[in-house]
């Protein structure tokens, strides 16, 4: 999404700096020895303590071990369920702005609905079973998820004539579950839930492959849970095509007609589901295509930018990058402090703190573009942004919820949870990512 910093993304990624970092550290300061255990006189603040003021046989992670990237340092790779399957590859989409405005489609009340037939009636192309489902929990991560080979699950074309099309969703933010092949070119699809629970389906993202061009396909997500949704007033999918990319320097763009947001009357016995249905024209043969809910914004895209910032000469004198916590995960999350340096500590303790925080819900990638854009903006060289450093000292969380991000959920951390249920907790372990920018905030 950022081309300018490909050369970084294509760098190989650390396979886990944390746990060899720690073993040396621990090494050094004598925790694999007797001495530290029965209360040697070793002075370091990186131990723990505990209520009564006793050392606690381990110490706590160190609070600039992902602060700063390098222009010739590999990215954080992201950090997965080790049940998740991930595809290999690197996804990079460009961004840019549509020349013109993304009218609204306009319903004409004529719409057809189609009938959920399943796939009794039809023919599984797609399908994922390494999921972990509600009744499961998280126990660990590591990069790449799971251990193995990467199965290809995606129906083997029988020649050049097969026009099926090729789904896939294993990749950052993706989360299409099961496609089903109805008619010649129409699918029904349904979405993987939030990882760990039954529930919160309405952000969508998955590619496919193996387009035809000038034929109308149809798609219809089967198991959206929101009664209420913005399609029905117009609002359209996404559709991101490589070839136009490539060729024309086109993004992400709305597209479809069609459109209909409807009850699904196949209901299970337990909650109502709802379908989105819409017809699309691919503007290529053999192309690879992308469609999502909201324009993507991953944990990669973050760091990108995060890069972007350290490697930025005027704009690193005033903005500094810190480790906030690490999630559930293991995934670092990131705090920035923004404020332009004080003349004396009068000064210094007389600014104000603004603190900004986005992505606690994953699946709204909208909050990520407006973070960005303010970012933008107040480590700008405008006179109003310099005005504001020189004012406030700005505290900001880019993306609360990187785990979230990462493995496709629309609302959830892999605690199963809404974390903006749980700002009062305190259950570090389980909500890291709140609990540190609460006491952040508390600070």
């Amino acid at each position: 999404m950022f081309p300018a910093l490909e050369t970084e993304l294509k760098q190989e990624t650390l396979p886990d700096p944390y746990e060899d970092f720690m073993y040396h550290h621990l090494q050094y300061y004598g925790y694999f020895k007797d001495s530290l255990m029965l209360g040697s006189p070793l002075k370091s603040r990186q131990l723990l303590h505990d209520e009564f003021g006793e050392v606690k046989p381990c110490l706590r992670e160190p609070r600039d071990l992902f602060a700063f990237f390098s222009s010739s340092g590999p990215l954080q790779a992201p950090r997965w369920p080790i049940e998740c399957e991930v595809i290999k590859e690197s996804l990079c989409h460009i961004e840019w702005v549509p020349p013109q405005p993304e009218y609204f489609y306009q319903p004409t009340g004529n719409e057809k609905l189609p009938e959920i037939v399943g796939e009794e009636k039809g023919t599984v192309v797609y399908q994922l079973d390494s999921v972990p489902t509600e009744g499961s929990y998280f126990t660990s991560a590591r990069v790449g998820g799971k251990r193995g080979i990467i199965r290809d699950l995606a129906v083997t074309l029988q020649g050049p004539e097969d026009n099926t099309l090729l789904f896939e969703s294993r990749f950052e933010s993706g989360n299409l579950q099961k496609a089903v092949r109805v008619d010649t070119y129409e699918y029904e699809l349904t979405l993987r839930t939030d990882l760990y629970t039954n529930k919160h389906t309405q952000w969508f993202y998955f590619r496919v492959q193996n387009t035809r061009k000038d034929v109308t396909y149809r798609f219809t997500i089967v198991n959206l849970l929101k009664p209420k949704s913005l399609y029905t007033i117009g609002m359209k999918p996404l559709m991101y095509s490589q070839l136009d990319a490539d060729t024309h320097n086109i993004g992400w763009r709305r597209e479809g007609k069609e459109i209909r947001y409807f009850k699904n009357n196949t209901e299970d016995g337990q909650q109502p589901f709802y379908c989105l249905t819409w017809t699309i024209q691919f503007p290529h043969d053999q192309d690879t295509c992308f469609f999502a809910h909201f324009y993507p914004y991953t944990y990669t895209d973050l760091q990108c930018y995060l890069l972007s910032v350290v490697n930025n000469p005027v704009q690193s004198q005033f903005c500094k990058l810190r480790t906030l916590c690490r999630s559930l995960a293991g995934n670092t999350v990131y705090l920035l402090t923004i404020t332009n340096p004080s003349r004396t500590p009068q000064e210094a303790a007389a600014k104000k703190a603004v603190v900004l925080s986005a992505r606690v819900h994953p699946g709204e990638s909208n909050g990520s573009w407006i973070m960005k854009g303010f970012l933008d903006f107040i480590l700008s060289n405008s006179p109003d942004a310099q005005l504001l450093r020189d004012i406030f000292i700005f505290k900001v969380v880019p993306m609360l919820n990187p785990d979230g991000v990462i493995v496709g959920n629309y609302r959830c951390s892999l605690a199963g949870r809404d974390l903006n249920r749980h700002y009062k907790t305190i259950l570090k372990e389980s909500f890291p990512c709140i609990w540190y920018t609460r006491n952040m905030i508390k600070r």
